[in-house]
Order: structure tokens, then C-alpha cells, then sequence
């Protein structure tokens, strides 16, 4: 089950994901990005992922779409071994943008 804890830092929201990212489990995700107004970054730590799947690739490359049309930054940190090898595999590292942690937003 993927649980989702959103940290609000200003201009800029975390959304901390914990669990499985697998089909069927995306929704609480969507739901947690879909719900982000009046932001102008919102960021997926992905510290606590322990499987990642195809059908969630595509939910975040469709997130990362929808953010980006309404002016919101997308961008994924804390990216585990796990998700750099699959995100590698799909060439989709070369797509989302990896911050390095939290104290790249202590300005924004």
C-alpha cells in the first residue's frame, strides 16, 4: 500500500511516498498532486518507495505533464538505488528532474 505525507515549505510542497508504487496503489497519489494550489514546485520523495512499476512511471510522467500546465515544477529527490536503476532502464532519468534534498527549496 502506498502512503503519501505531504510537507508544505512555502512555495514548495514535498510529498513524502512510502510503500509499493504499483498498479492499483497510484490513486492516493494522484489525489495528493491534483490537490496542490497556490504552489509553485511539487516534489516526490521517493526515500521510502520499495518497488516501482510500469503503470506508475506512467502515472508520474502524467503528473509531471499535468503539473507543468499549470506552472508547477515536478521533480523527484531521494531517489532510491532501486528507482535510479528502473528510471535508467526506461530512460526516463533524462525526463524527471532529481533535486538533492530539502535544502535545495530553503529559498524558494
Amino acid at each position: 500500500m502506498l502512503k503519501v505525507h505531504a510537507r508544505n515549505l512555502g512555495a514548495v510542497t514535498v510529498l513524502c511516498l512510502r510503500g509499493r508504487m504499483v498498479d492499483g496503489e497510484t490513486a492516493v497519489l494522484s489525489d495528493a498532486v491534483h490537490s496542490q494550489s497556490g504552489v509553485g514546485t511539487v516534489v516526490l520523495d521517493l526515500r521510502q518507495v520499495s518497488t516501482i512499476d510500469a503503470r506508475s512511471l506512467g502515472v508520474m510522467l502524467e503528473l509531471r505533464q499535468e503539473t507543468c500546465a499549470r506552472g508547477i515544477d515536478f521533480k523527484l529527490m531521494n531517489v532510491t538505488k532501486l528507482v535510479s536503476d528502473v528510471l535508467e532502464r526506461t530512460r526516463l532519468n533524462s525526463v524527471f528532474e532529481v533535486a538533492c534534498g530539502l535544502a535545495t527549496f530553503s529559498e524558494a
